[in-house]
């Protein structure tokens, strides 16, 4: 049996309602070299069947029944059996968006990183928000990513498993583990000992995991006073240490009542409300597609745009801007100026809705806008270079995606077959008086 480039950890007790959606989110992400590690914690609904259902169905599927013995001896069990390159983990009650082990293990890949921390989906009810508290992509050291943690320890963005992607490597060597001992915050304290071991953080400001709020707070588990201050003051300890390890002594004296803060501080995962900015109707996220639209050859170029319409949706995400606007920058991928009516027929959007999006990318100088008498026109600005770099990938991506079950020459024929259809498009194009 091969060894995958990643394990996917889902711990399940009872939790029937919610495990279908997201084992098949993992099951279809476009990343396939997985295996996912189901661990039924002696649930006593029917997960135990619908588990051994997709294991049958899956041979990245392996199931693990135990007693129950909680969600950190669950975790525990899967990571002693895990074989792949890297380490996730989801709840049950969540799921993964579609490229969303793909975006990560190239974060990590490419940056030469020992950790990645994504944004993420919080849901409540039918509404969804995107989530994440470093806005730069790129880079952090150990250093610069536990300053960041400190102005804001309690978020959830710095605590939870579910948003990060671990090497096994580090877990293994340094025989890392969930206290199991612990019954809140046992994930904090696993990132903190786990980072105390990382030279480089990556960063990635797409959101890749959908978290639901579910019955699970420190009030829903009845903890008497006395257990939570015991609770509180072992997370602490743990805080404590991470940051005399990461801080010079000066440092580590004057940022002190800081650090102490964090014994104080309630883990909060903040609100999801109508009509506030960020908020929208679960679906409305992503790119859609129609279905069941029949067989029509007219159709392809829908689906077609739709396939790398999600890719570019990624690219916007990751630099906190609209799919449309990435639609409007990509001509500028290619070409060193355009005006404002090129600009408009390439991303077929109409003039009039061009501006709003080119003078948000001007103000973050991912152009530059020139007025030429009543002529517009647009080039790439200052900081532009990362952004082409990352739609440039998107669009390699989508044409590997659609070549990775061809053989060598049906790709050879495929590419044939479309440098035809090109040249028929391009004589048509010639004789088209309108041509800009």
């Amino acid at each position: 049996m091969s060894v995958p480039k990643i394990s996917i950890i889902v711990p399940v007790y009872n939790a029937e309602k919610a495990i279908g959606r997201c084992i098949d989110s993992i099951l279809n992400e476009t990343w396939r070299d997985s295996e996912l590690l189901l661990i039924d914690d002696g649930s006593k609904d029917r997960s135990p069947e619908i588990l051994d259902e997709y294991a049958a169905k899956d041979e990245r599927v392996r199931v693990i029944h135990q007693q129950n013995a909680g969600v950190s001896a669950a975790r525990n069990r899967a990571l002693a059996e895990a074989r792949g390159d890297y380490i996730r983990f989801l709840d049950a009650d969540d799921w993964l968006s579609e490229d969303s082990s793909r975006l990560m293990i190239r974060s990590i890949e490419e940056d030469g990183s020992d950790l990645v921390v994504a944004d993420f989906y919080r849901v409540v009810g039918d509404l969804v928000a995107q989530r994440g508290s470093i806005d730069v992509n790129g880079v952090l050291s150990r250093r610069e990513y536990a300053e960041y943690m400190m102005a804001s320890p309690a978020d959830y963005y710095y605590g939870v498993l579910w948003n990060k992607l671990y090497k096994r490597e580090i877990i293994e060597k340094y025989q890392l583990r969930c206290n199991e001992k612990l019954s809140f915050c046992e994930d904090f304290c696993f990132n903190l000992e786990y980072i105390l071991h990382c030279e480089k953080i990556s960063i990635l400001t797409v959101p890749v995991y959908y978290y639901v709020k579910t019955d699970g707070s420190l009030v829903s588990q009845n903890l008497n006073p006395a257990r939570l201050v015991r609770m509180k003051t072992e997370i602490f300890r743990y805080y404590d240490q991470f940051y005399r390890e990461v801080l010079d002594e000066e440092s580590y004296r004057a940022q002190r009542p800081e650090i102490a803060s964090f014994l104080i501080a309630a883990a909060g995962d903040e609100f999801v409300l109508p009509l506030v900015p960020g908020t929208r109707k679960l679906g409305e996220e992503g790119v859609s597609i129609l279905n069941d639209t029949g067989e029509d050859p007219v159709l392809f170029p829908y689906y077609l745009r739709k396939h790398f319409a999600r890719l570019f949706n990624d690219c916007a995400l990751r630099f906190r801007l609209d799919l449309k606007d990435v639609e409007i920058f990509r001509l500028l991928c290619y070409r060193e100026k355009a005006t404002l009516k090129e600009l408009a027929d390439f991303s077929g959007t109409p003039s009039v809705l061009l501006l709003p999006s080119l003078e948000k990318m001007a103000l973050r100088r991912y152009v530059e806008i020139r007025y030429l008498g009543d002529e517009i026109e647009v080039r790439a600005g200052k900081e532009s270079e990362a952004l082409c770099s990352e739609i440039q990938k998107a669009g390699q991506q989508g044409w590997e995606d659609l070549l990775q079950d061809l053989s060598p020459e049906e790709e050879k024929e495929l590419y044939r077959l479309l440098g035809k259809v090109d040249a028929i498009l391009k004589r048509e194009r010639r004789g088209n008086e309108s041509v800009l």
